[in-house]
């Protein structure tokens, strides 16, 4: 099987960033509020021209005491980079607008035998990046990373002058759109780099694990190279450990290879083993590290290596509540992921939208299974043709970033959508792109389960093209109570794996009662242990589960003065990073999985 990802080379969306000659643009950044967008529109309503000297991009500094200079930059207002705005500063908690963020700096200008370009992990949700008074260009999407190549001769030595101007507003006809039930964090939330390559550089590869050779004593690792360019000569393949070098011949942009190897170990979540891996041509180095393994579908099962494999998950945002800002880094990535851990969970689901580099990394040394989505979230414009080229390029961005990440096993195309004619054949419309982008994972998207007659239904039309069946419910908070559980009857239209993406119940950190008191530890403690017992009379092709959620997260929609105040509290861990009593419940009942599934 080859992954069909390759891109080609006009597409310089740069992969293994942190692998290539990087400069940091982290740090301190001078910002501007700007509400009514005036550094951007004049008082006509018209984009201002480049040289515009009110355009908020260029310079704030007067030529002389009779200039009028209408913005200023100033170390009085800082917002550090990478973070959110809204927890940098009290002002900014509810706001969603225009943030201008200037950076000024020095560089080592690229030799010409070198290319340079700047590079954000992510910024939410629209930028425009200038560089000495010159567009860079515009991207649009909070959670995927992007890069633009910076001109020959733009660059200085010193004073750069690089503004980004930042608009999280939200929008119907954007992904997310309106309505979602998380925090709207704004600002530059990732890293920013420098990137120097070569003229002539490695834009992205795959390096995997054929599935046919799986049980083989000699096994099969195969790949592919893309240059950002047309040229020809010879790739090196080198795998230290394994004993391995080897060349393939390039031709025009890309190369591929195939590899017979033996005494190769399978990454698992017991023994998430990782090879370096260097790939080089005439010009380039890479070095990256990768884990080999396999994911597939047969009948009722999900195969990781050719064995079933049950999945012990949880949902995570990209929150750390206890700061109440947005996660990012692998600090905060060990925070979460070890919370998983410790709850015995072998799978995360990354909601709902792609979190920050260092997860899928994290989750790649650690031997957690991962879940990674896009945030194709309720009721977007799902008629909108355009709204569909966003969706696509977001989930581009996404599987090009992470597809060398042993970890990761789902592709997800969103979550629980609206079931109507439209927006099936968007969803469809996704899957298929999604494929053909990666055919070595699988494809999801949470559903929703509905009560027909008494009956909790599964029969969304989207099953039918998704690998595995992928449902949220509620059962016990969203309508009756937990003990509805007991007699709960369930309809499958899909003679697939069944997964339940989502389950939970609201519970205020420190909050006794007894367990029919709502919003009380008690209550979701009885919630947990009612699923659990339903879960357990679930039909032999449930494979698995993820509540809601690993931890508390600030949300607008959760507005109860007593137990929400702006907080989602689903959580298995409350705001202040404590474990409430239904934490033990599942953390138990995966213990329990897990001694069942060795013997």
């Amino acid at each position: 099987m080859i992954l069909s990802f390759a891109l080609s080379a006009q597409q310089h969306l740069i992969t293994n960033v942190t692998g290539r000659k990087t400069v940091s643009l982290n740090g301190d950044w001078q910002y501007i509020v700007d509400p009514y967008e005036t550094g951007f529109y004049n008082y006509r309503w018209q984009e201002r021209a480049e040289n515009d000297r009110e355009a908020y991009w260029n310079s704030d500094v007067p030529d002389n005491k009779t200039d009028r200079k209408e913005h200023g930059y100033t170390d009085e207002y800082i917002l550090k980079v990478p973070q959110d705005w809204n927890s940098q500063d009290s002002k900014f908690l509810f706001y969603e607008g225009t943030v201008w963020y200037k950076k000024t700096f020095n560089a080592k200008l690229p030799s010409a035998n070198e290319r340079i370009y700047i590079h954000f992990g992510a910024v939410n949700y629209q930028a425009h990046v200038y560089l000495n008074g010159k567009k860079l260009g515009k991207h649009t999407g909070g959670f995927t990373p992007f890069n633009f190549e910076i001109p020959r001769g733009l660059l200085k030595e010193e004073n750069n002058f690089l503004v980004v101007k930042v608009d999280n507003k939200r929008l119907k006809d954007e992904i997310p759109t309106l309505n979602t039930d998380w925090w709207n964090y704004g600002g530059i939330t990732r890293d920013v780099n420098l990137v120097t390559v070569p003229n002539t550089f490695i834009i992205d590869y795959a390096v995997y694990l054929e599935k046919a050779s799986v049980n083989a004593k000699q096994k099969t690792i195969t790949g592919w190279v893309v240059f950002n360019e047309a040229a020809s000569g010879d790739l090196t393949i080198e795998i230290p450990e394994l004993k391995i070098k080897t060349e393939a011949v390039y031709k025009s942009d890309t190369a591929r290879f195939s590899i017979q190897v033996k005494n190769l170990q399978l990454w698992t979540p017991e023994k998430p083993k990782l090879y370096q891996v260097i790939l080089s041509s005439t010009q380039d180095r890479l070095i990256d590290k990768i884990g080999f393994r396999t994911i597939e579908v047969k009948g009722k099962q999900i195969l990781l290596n050719n064995e079933a494999i049950f999945l012990r998950g949880i949902c995570i945002h990209e929150e750390i509540p206890q700061e109440i800002r947005r996660a990012n880094g692998q600090r905060d990535a060990l925070q979460l992921l070890g919370q998983a851990k410790e709850l015995n969970a072998n799978m995360v689901r990354l909601a709902h939208y792609p979190h920050n580099e260092a997860m899928a990394k994290v989750a790649d040394s650690l031997g957690i299974l991962v879940w990674s989505e896009i945030p194709v979230y309720w009721t977007i414009d799902f008629a909108n043709a355009d709204v569909l080229n966003k969706a696509k390029l977001q989930l581009k961005e996404m599987i090009q970033r992470d597809h060398n990440r042993a970890s990761i096993i789902i592709w997800s195309v969103g979550n629980e959508t609206p079931v109507h004619e439209a927006r099936t054949r968007f969803m469809r419309e996704l899957v298929i792109r999604a494929r053909a982008l990666d055919n070595t994972r699988l494809i999801s998207a949470a559903l929703e389960v509905h009560n027909v007659n008494g009956t909790q239904t599964i029969d969304d039309p989207l099953g039918q093209y998704t690998d595995i069946v992928s449902v949220n419910e509620y059962l016990g908070w969203y309508g009756g109570l937990p003990s509805n559980c007991r007699n709960a009857k369930w309809s499958v239209k899909y003679d697939k794996p069944l997964f339940f993406s989502e389950t939970g119940a609201e519970a205020l950190g420190g909050f006794h009662a007894d367990s029919l008191t709502r919003w009380s530890e008690e209550y979701q403690e009885w919630y947990y242990r009612e699923q659990i017992d339903m879960m357990k009379r679930m039909p032999d092709n449930y494979v698995g589960m993820s509540p809601w959620i690993l931890n508390d997260f600030r949300s607008p929609r959760r507005n109860n003065p007593v137990y929400q105040e702006g907080w989602n509290n689903k959580g298995l861990f409350d705001q202040k990073g404590n474990k409430k009593k239904a934490f033990y419940v599942l953390k138990n009942y995966y213990a329990e999985v897990e001694r069942s599934t060795k013997h």
